[in-house]
């Protein structure tokens, strides 16, 4: 019997010591990840007194822990630390409740116990989805020696990766190489990886892709640049590189969604282009990094300056044009002076009549630069209209220089796109997808936007779509913006348009700068790696390069000098209009005269009638005093 008690004694207090061993290596190991976390402990068969002893310890790390998932908001998430144990009954049941969850995905961790004699490669935990985004580590307790091993597979047909992580026997001893779980990761060992390319520009994107033969870089340019990116991503992770095609971005219609992001979302495909980010789209996909600008741009020449305004007040400021009115008063008061006293010293036809109506026809024949019949007479008026004709004489010659060059100039008037809208041009788009056009035009909500999208799509008209040598040549030929990316609209532009037409393309985006990102989805075990060598990418400057090779730049303008062109009858509309209002203002100054004259001369047939009547009177008065009938 005391032999028994011993044996009792000293079982206990190896079951304690094997006990407290394991909490201090659980305390030790919470407190080297250096991380808030929050220890989920379900499904342990433990006894009352040491998980309470475990959760005591735990307190004094700051660490709070729970038996269950419940109760903790998403935003905890990657404060979660599980802690199971392989010899409790009830692991299978934690297992497959993770496997059902998604809890061995980022950013969950685990720490999964076993105890010397358990197999677990044949254990239900080797058929567990530990993928690449994975943080799961078996502890394997041997005495007082635990060795720490990180588990993870590439992919699910890939055989499970056994990974030191370190070992502890009293004290804790990290061998990881990194901390970071992305730059342990980062070999996917031959897995497949799939890209979704958006085919727009032409089908012969698709053997270019292919070949990799760098030719016709302006067709489909974004694709081709993400395209190139992700296979320098791919050959970094050590991936197998694979792309399928679609013709649309994806768009969400009647709860399905279609194109790159429904092939995203049936796992069809892990990665995309650049697309723009949508509340839509948040739901289904995450966004990396913006790989290639996406540049779409209203691309347009500037309309010629007398389309916007009146080229024939132009070339004068306006002090210059009240000094030439102040003057022009001045000279009709002089001339009206100067021609009273001539008429008053003598008369003839071809002088001035001292009215001021013949100063003032002097003066304005001046102005036009033309001759006039009338003319004074004497020194001191003929000085007055030398110096006045020498004067707008000068005056006259930068006019006419001013216009010649005003007639060939662009306007470069419509810089934002509140003045596009504000334009009489025609708007247009690339007909490439419907549904992406609707999609970037209804995008926003501001009135400018709003107005320049009914213009585009109006609701009772066919929409304004052409292709791109359509959309092209109806830029050349002036008065029109054509909406769609930039690359394929510039190599056309180059190719097409003469020197001279190039120096007045410009462009409005519509957009704001905003550019597409790189989806790929939400729970993909891959995210964390390809954005990290996404980034690692552009910090090399082999994105930029990439961009530079695939982007056509703005066409340049080698000369300034503009061509020869005949004056329209848009150049000379003021002029056209001006001699509209001196024709109706004639014809109203005709009709008011004969309107007076007809008042005049019934007004004096009125005044002859009244007084022949008076006359009447006075004679039939008359008569009566006689004592004779008034005939």
């Amino acid at each position: 019997m005391k032999a028994y008690v011993i044996f009792l004694i000293i079982f206990i207090k190896y079951v304690l010591a094997r006990d407290n061993f394991t909490i201090n290596f659980i305390n030790s190991f919470i407190e080297n990840e250096g991380k808030p976390t929050i220890v989920i402990s379900t499904g342990l068969c433990w006894g009352k007194h040491i998980e309470l002893k475990m959760v005591k310890l735990f307190s004094y790390l700051g660490v709070r822990s729970s038996s269950s998932i419940g109760g903790h908001s998403h935003i905890q998430d990657q404060h979660l630390l599980f802690l199971a144990d392989m010899e409790c009954p009830e692991v299978l049941d934690v297992l497959n409740n993770a496997t059902s969850n998604n809890l061995f995905q980022f950013p969950f961790r685990w720490l999964i116990l076993s105890r010397e004699g358990s197999d677990v490669t044949n254990s239900t935990l080797w058929s567990c989805p530990l993928l690449t985004d994975s943080d799961l580590v078996l502890a394997a307790i041997k005495g007082n020696y635990v060795t720490m091993t990180e588990l993870h597979k590439p992919s699910m047909n890939h055989s499970m990766q056994l990974t030191q992580r370190g070992f502890y026997n009293g004290s804790f001893y990290d061998t990881r190489p990194h901390r970071e779980l992305y730059r342990r990761r980062k070999d996917l060992m031959g897995t497949t990886v799939i890209m979704s390319n958006v085919i727009q520009d032409s089908n012969d994107t698709k053997e270019h892709i292919e070949k990799e033969d760098r030719l016709d870089l302006h067709n489909d340019a974004v694709v081709k640049g993400c395209w190139m990116v992700a296979k320098h991503s791919y050959e970094m992770l050590n991936a197998t590189r694979r792309h399928i095609y679609s013709y649309r971005w994806g768009y969400k219609v009647n709860g399905q969604w279609s194109g790159m992001i429904a092939d995203i979302k049936s796992n069809k495909a892990n990665t995309g282009t650049n697309c723009f980010i949508t509340t839509d789209r948040l739901e289904e996909v995450a966004f990396t990094d913006m790989v290639m600008p996406v540049r779409l741009r209203f691309i347009f020449r500037q309309p010629p300056l007398p389309y916007i305004a009146n080229i024939f007040s132009l070339p004068f400021s306006t002090d210059v044009w009240i000094a030439i009115v102040v003057c022009s008063v001045a000279a009709t008061l002089a001339l009206f002076f100067t021609s009273t006293w001539d008429v008053s010293m003598e008369r003839n036809p071809t002088q001035l009549d001292g009215s001021i109506s013949d100063a003032l026809l002097l003066t304005l024949s001046a102005v036009a630069q033309q001759g006039c019949f009338i003319e004074p007479t004497r020194a001191p008026g003929r000085i007055i209209e030398w110096f006045f004709f020498a004067a707008l004489m000068a005056l006259y010659a930068a006019y006419s220089a001013n216009i010649v060059v005003l007639l060939q100039a662009p306007s470069n008037s419509i810089r934002t796109l509140a003045q596009l809208a504000a334009s009489k041009i025609t708007l247009g788009a690339a007909d490439v997808d419907v549904d992406y056009n609707r999609f970037v035009f209804s995008l926003y909500n501001d009135s400018v936007r709003m107005g320049i999208y009914r213009r585009v799509i109006p609701e009772n008209g066919p929409p304004n779509f052409y292709s791109f040598d359509q959309g092209v040549e109806k830029i050349r030929q002036g008065l029109f913006a054509f909406h769609a990316i930039a690359e394929p609209v510039y190599h056309r532009i180059v190719e097409t348009f003469k020197e001279a037409e190039k120096c007045d393309i410009s462009q409005v985006d519509f957009v704001s700068g905003f550019d597409g990102f790189t989806p790929i989805k939400k729970d993909s075990p891959y995210l964390e790696v390809i954005r990290v060598t996404y980034k690692q990418i552009r910090e090399s400057g082999i994105q930029s390069a990439v961009v530079r090779r695939f982007s056509v730049p703005p066409p340049h303008c080698v000369t300034s000098g503009s061509t020869f062109s005949s004056v329209g009858l848009l150049d000379v509309w003021p002029v056209i209009i001006f001699m509209l209002y001196g024709v109706a203002f004639s014809i109203f100054i005709f009709f008011a005269e004969l309107l007076v004259h007809k008042l005049l001369i019934e007004a004096r047939r009125f005044m002859c009638k009244r007084k022949d009547l008076r006359l009447r009177r006075r004679i039939k008065i008359v008569n009566l005093h006689r004592g004779k009938p008034g005939k």
